[in-house]
């Protein structure tokens, strides 16, 4: 049985970014989005024309200041590999919890079809069912997309956040 990370979380954040699982890589490293071929760092980074650090921990502080939440929908698994169609046996992660430590959320990201529909099927009670929720492409290596199409897309992140910071 595979376990996922804690939540990279704090009680300013705005934003939920939810992926599946960490990968077989990001397991290894002990590190979200550890694949070197993964786009997050280098998409999230991008929605403020930055590069992203080397130093994971920076790259960590930069999401707690930018308000953002990261976890994964399950915290235990089976699964051969990293693709999220291998997975057996998923229990959710407890996000009653996670209402508690971040109570000022606005809107809940996903980063993959995959994360939503997981999330939607296991996740009861769903202690954000009243926030807005939006599905973007994966940002995994596994799902073939130009990088400036993914981050056109991801852009609603800035979006909501700038929204969030103006009420």
């Amino acid at each position: 049985m595979l376990e996922g990370f804690a939540p990279i979380a704090d009680n300013k954040a705005r934003i939920l970014i939810l992926g599946t699982m960490p990968s077989v890589a990001s397991l290894k490293t002990n590190q979200y989005y550890g694949h070197p071929q993964n786009a997050f760092w280098p998409i999230i980074f991008s929605l403020w024309d930055e590069e992203p650090p080397a130093d994971y921990n920076k790259r960590v502080s930069y999401l707690i200041a930018k308000k953002i939440a990261l976890w994964d929908v399950l915290q235990f698994c089976e699964r051969e590999g990293s693709a999220d169609s291998a997975i057996k046996r998923p229990i959710p992660n407890d996000f009653v919890s996670l209402a508690k430590i971040c109570p000022d959320l606005e809107t809940v990201f996903f980063n993959s079809l995959n994360a939503s529909q997981l999330f939607k099927k296991l996740v009861k009670p769903d202690a954000f069912e009243f926030l807005p929720k939006i599905v973007l492409p994966s940002t995994s290596p596994a799902r073939a997309m130009r990088f400036e199409k993914k981050r056109q897309m991801w852009l609603s992140v800035r979006i909501a956040l700038e929204q969030s910071n103006n009420v």
